[in-house]
């Protein structure tokens, strides 16, 4: 090979890692200003009157899942502009909003509170962890897409299911599930940053989002139902 094709070819790699590792970096960031808009959404949901739940416990999750589906709809289409951006920020607002009434069950445990700390604990050591491992090790875990697919998927049908049927255990495997598949596609979200597989740092953080909000429900669920203290 001639001198001048393998500098040529050095400084496309050095520029792929700079596009990469900015991606990573404004996603990172992106990911922290989330989390502004969902503590203020989750502030106002703890003080609403989620009343109307107990008169339509199926069509209120579903009409929310509506809902969200149309704004992250919405994020996807205009992720390449600041409508997008904006789009992102009033879903996780709404997001927290939603965590209303789970946080106010989780309230009325004695250690409600600390549970809640605990499953924020938790979500971020996961995090940190298995983001770490993408990023110092840099495989490739795309081979995981299909089985995450799947397996998401059949947590949706599941969880759709168990609001008809409202089985308490059936409820404890799905978080427990979402425990492992949630994680699954934090390395695997990550590992596509990473990678050069995920070029849009929006789309990035929402894939991230997504991940840590069902992660941290799921275990404050399972923190909830093994560990929480009644009045």
């Amino acid at each position: 090979m001639q001198p001048e094709l393998r500098y040529s070819g050095s400084i496309a790699q050095t520029g792929l890692a700079v596009v990469r590792n900015k991606v990573l970096r404004n996603t990172y960031w992106m990911l922290g200003l989330t989390m502004i808009p969902t503590m203020f959404g989750a502030m106002i949901g703890m003080s609403t009157n989620f009343a109307f739940l107990a008169q339509a416990p199926i069509m209120g999750p579903l009409v929310m899942l509506a809902v969200m589906m149309g704004l992250l709809f919405g994020v996807s289409a205009t992720r390449n502009s600041v409508m997008g951006i904006v789009l992102l920020f009033l879903f996780t607002f709404v997001a927290g909003w939603w965590l209303g009434p789970m946080l106010q069950y989780a309230l009325h445990f004695k250690n409600g509170a600390q549970l809640i700390g605990t499953a924020a604990a938790g979500t971020g050591m996961i995090f940190f962890t298995l983001a770490g491992i993408a990023t110092v090790t840099k495989k490739d875990f795309g081979f995981m897409q299909n089985f995450l697919f799947v397996g998401l998927v059949l947590l949706i049908i599941a969880s759709i299911a168990n609001l008809f049927f409202a089985m308490p255990a059936a409820s404890l495997a799905i978080s427990a599930v979402a425990v492992l598949l949630f994680s699954g596609f934090i390395l695997f979200d990550v590992s596509r940053i990473v990678n050069g597989g995920e070029t849009n740092y929006v789309m990035a953080t929402m894939g991230i989002y997504l991940s840590l909000y069902n992660l941290f429900t799921s275990l404050l669920h399972l923190l909830l139902a093994f560990s929480g203290e009644r009045d």
